[in-house]
């Protein structure tokens, strides 16, 4: 039978780009579409800023941080400012979880919980930055005064990805203006709207002209603005190809760059797990917003001898999630987002067929969900290490669980990835999961759960990225030492 959908909030369509403090309108006459994932239906067609609109936004960036008050503000100004923008985002948090599912197809019920972290991070950094050491005091051996400063670097490009639209721009957003520097902002074009709630925050929230400004575009446009001579920064979060090009078009004027790129991460249940405690955190975080999280742990290795406990459970519970409609608040796994992200997953879930892995779950489309862009929660097992689907990312509702001897194979295993953005260890001593987690070449492990918090960093080894976002290691993103001496 065919899903009924209740009707979709229409969301309106932005007109102009905001740049320079002001809404203009568009040079470009090219158009981006955001397609419903639930639906398949056009949801709005707006502009797309072409090399001129860009132009125009990095000029207003340029003269900002170049002649504006911004950059040259105490620190406790800067913060001010950015209090009165997590306050506005504050009061329109239901309008950006909304957007979020409505784009995007993540359920109602998890962005709701999770918008919060955008005022938190304009928050925390409003706090850091009125006591972090901005100037350090130290002497020479001749007994000579210098000056350590930390200044902001510039102008920012900020590059972001259509998962998790709003929350993966605050993160660069509230540490860039919080060093001082100025925005550049280029959303993805299918998740354009949370970017212009962001922009008329800060255009209410009154900060100076051209501190941000937003120009949505293609790939096309993103390569405009990551080769820009005006741009001093980029800062990226997307797919590791893309990550790689931009390092190599940055390298050639040796710009500034940061990299949250892609993930392959693994849980280790030790062998004295608690298994049935492990399992609320792996069925959030196994696929999170359906597997389309960076971090999402989609390899799980179990020991041999525990292997039929842990699918016994763990299958069972998969099997029973609910998924639909994402504004339904009883829904838990929405839509992929685009087309050519189903058309991908399946494609993956043909080719661990194809090298032998067993499909224990899933591997179709949910039945009775005719439209859409939907594809059944899968897990994998009879797998190896060197299976396609065990060292791609999927980006996909797609788990493989590998088995392993004793922890020094469990340890090579968790390691044997070009990724290292994350991971979990799952163990009734939290010390023998502290040992396992400083032994995984990843940047983020949880013991006993999955947590990612705003106030503390985030980042990857290996291709998983460059630098960290979160924490003060964020704001360190955002700036330059220079030693000052008095001779």
């Amino acid at each position: 039978m065919n899903m009924m959908h209740r009707p979709q909030p229409a969301p309106k369509a932005p007109e102009r780009f905001f740049i320079g403090g002001r809404w203009l309108d568009p040079i470009s006459r090219q158009t981006l579409k955001v397609v419903s994932p639930v639906t398949e239906e056009l949801l709005i067609t707006y502009p797309e800023a072409g090399p001129a609109d860009i132009d125009r936004a990095v000029a207003a960036a340029r003269d900002a941080f170049d002649r504006g008050p911004w950059p040259r503000l105490p620190p406790a100004e800067r913060a001010a400012g950015l209090r009165r923008v997590a306050d506005l985002l504050e009061r329109r948090l239901d309008e950006i979880a909304n957007a979020w599912t409505v784009q995007v197809g993540a359920p109602i019920s998890l962005t709701r919980k999770l918008v919060g972290q955008n005022p938190t991070l304009f928050r925390y950094y409003a706090d850091l930055i009125e006591t972090w050491p901005f100037v350090d005091e130290r002497k020479r051996d001749d007994g000579g005064r210098v000056r350590v400063v930390k200044e902001p670097v510039g102008v920012c490009a900020a590059i972001t990805p259509w998962n998790a639209p709003l929350v993966l721009l605050s993160y660069k957003v509230a540490a860039g203006l919080a060093a001082g520097c100025t925005i550049v902002a280029k959303p993805s074009p299918e998740t354009p709207l949370e970017a212009y709630i962001l922009a008329e925050c800060i255009e209410e929230a009154g900060l100076p002209a051209g501190v941000f400004n937003i120009v949505p575009a293609g790939r096309e446009g993103g390569d405009y603005l990551v080769r820009h001579k005006g741009i001093d920064k980029v800062a990226f979060t997307g797919s590791t190809a893309a990550g790689k090009h931009i390092a190599a078009v940055c390298a050639d004027r040796l710009a500034r760059v940061s990299l949250e790129l892609g993930g392959k991460s693994a849980a280790v249940l030790l062998d004295d797990a608690d298994f049935a405690a492990a399992l609320p955190s792996l069925m959030v975080y196994t696929m999170p917003i359906t597997g389309q999280v960076c971090f999402s742990l989609t390899r799980i290795l179990v020991p041999e001898r525990r292997e039929k406990e842990f699918l016994d459970l763990y299958l069972g519970a998969v099997s029973g999630i609910k998924v639909g409609d994402p504004l339904d608040p009883a829904t838990q796994m929405g839509p992929l987002t685009m087309a050519r992200q189903r058309d991908r997953v399946e494609g993956y879930i043909r080719a661990g067929r194809a090298e032998g892995a067993r499909i224990a779950c899933g591997g179709g489309r949910p039945r009775g969900l005719d439209r859409g862009y939907f594809v059944e929660p899968t897990v994998f097992t009879d797998v190896t290490p060197h299976m396609k689907i065990v060292q791609e990312e999927i980006f996909g509702p797609v788990v493989s669980v590998l088995t392993y001897r004793d922890e020094d194979e469990a340890a090579e295993k968790a390691n044997n990835s070009t990724y290292g953005l994350s991971g979990a260890v799952y163990t009734a001593d939290p010390e023998r999961g502290y040992r396992m987690a400083r032994r995984m070449r990843t940047g983020s492990v949880t013991i006993n759960g999955m947590i990612v918090d705003p106030k503390h960093p985030f980042g990857g080894f290996k291709q998983s990225g460059i630098g960290r976002e979160g924490g003060p290691e964020g704001l360190e993103n955002y700036v330059e030492t220079k030693t000052i001496h008095y001779a």
